[in-house]
């Protein structure tokens, strides 16, 4: 009878401690599924939904719509320092007279972010234990390499698209990058405004309802080119009840900025394959983006 009293007592002592567990134990977040082909048909960034935002254009249409070219920045935006002022209203005053600034994506050059973000209308996400990659389709298909779970290297080689390491947060991807080389072509957008060593970028990839998503990217749209559509053609997946992608994008650097700025993307599912392009460094550009940023000998060697 002890005995028997004994087990009874051991077995409703483990009964406890496994319900206790189970109480207790914190559920495993899920990672989101941000994989496959995502696009938007337009340029630039969205602006926050608060806050300081990206340089716009300067010039608008007499509806109000932004002008996208001639690539003339907004120099008066409070979130540049004197130094990135003067940058940007030069590169203005280079595209109104005719010269085309020249950018990394007109120059068949690695894209840093977040001008990747702002110029790449095509994404492709493939999400790996350990990894993740990004494709670009649009110029020399662009590819960026996110490494998950780890802390930045201590002292980063600077390299032209930087450092990134990401994680997880809940239902939320978070890429943060540093490390981006500074030269000749260093710039955050296409009005060429600048960015330091000290450049600190933080992306958030998040799953939208996809009514959200469309009615957003045709906000934008018509804020830069006056219509519900946008210039490019992508085929854009039309069901709404697939979710959208939104990309918030963080941007910190105290040598070209006066304070941290924020911008969106927004994407929704593609169709079709993408086309291939080709985007080679030449000494003849393509139509008037050409600088003359690849050396040409002035006379034949022999």
């Amino acid at each position: 009878m002890k005995r028997h009293t004994a087990l009874m007592l051991t077995g409703m002592t483990l009964f406890g401690c496994a319900s206790a567990f189970t109480q207790t134990a914190a559920p495993v977040a899920s990672i989101p599924d941000l994989s496959g082909k995502w696009g938007h048909n337009y340029f630039y960034l969205e602006p926050p939904s608060s806050g300081p935002g990206p340089v716009v254009s300067k010039l608008r249409t007499p509806n109000g719509a932004l002008i996208g070219n001639p690539m003339v920045g907004d120099y008066t935006n409070p979130i540049l320092s004197p130094y990135a002022v003067e940058v940007v209203k030069k590169n203005g005053e280079m595209e109104i007279n005719g010269a085309a600034l020249a950018s990394p994506h007109n120059q068949c050059w690695p894209e840093p972010t977040p001008l990747i973000l702002s110029v790449q209308a095509d994404m492709q996400m493939i999400q790996r234990k350990n990894e993740i990659i990004l494709l670009y389709g649009v110029v020399n298909h662009q590819v960026r390499h996110v490494r998950m779970n780890v802390p930045h290297s201590e002292h980063p080689t600077p390299t032209w698209q930087g450092e990134s390491v990401g994680h997880y947060e809940a239902n939320t991807l978070v890429i943060d990058t540093i490390g981006q080389k500074v030269g000749p072509l260093s710039m955050v957008d296409t009005y060429g405004t600048p960015f330091s060593a000290a450049l600190h970028v933080i992306e958030r990839y998040r799953l939208i309802d996809g009514t959200l998503a469309r009615d957003l990217q045709r906000k934008h749209e018509r804020t830069y080119f006056g219509t519900g559509s946008g210039p490019l053609l992508n085929e854009i997946d039309p069901d709404t009840m697939k979710p959208g992608l939104q990309v918030e994008i963080t941007v910190d650097d105290p040598a070209a900025f006066t304070t941290q700025w924020s911008g969106l993307v927004t994407y929704r599912h593609l169709l079709g394959e993408w086309p291939e392009a080709i985007c080679a460094e030449n000494t003849r550009g393509s139509g008037s983006s050409w600088v003359g940023l690849v050396p040409q000998a002035e006379k034949p060697d022999f």
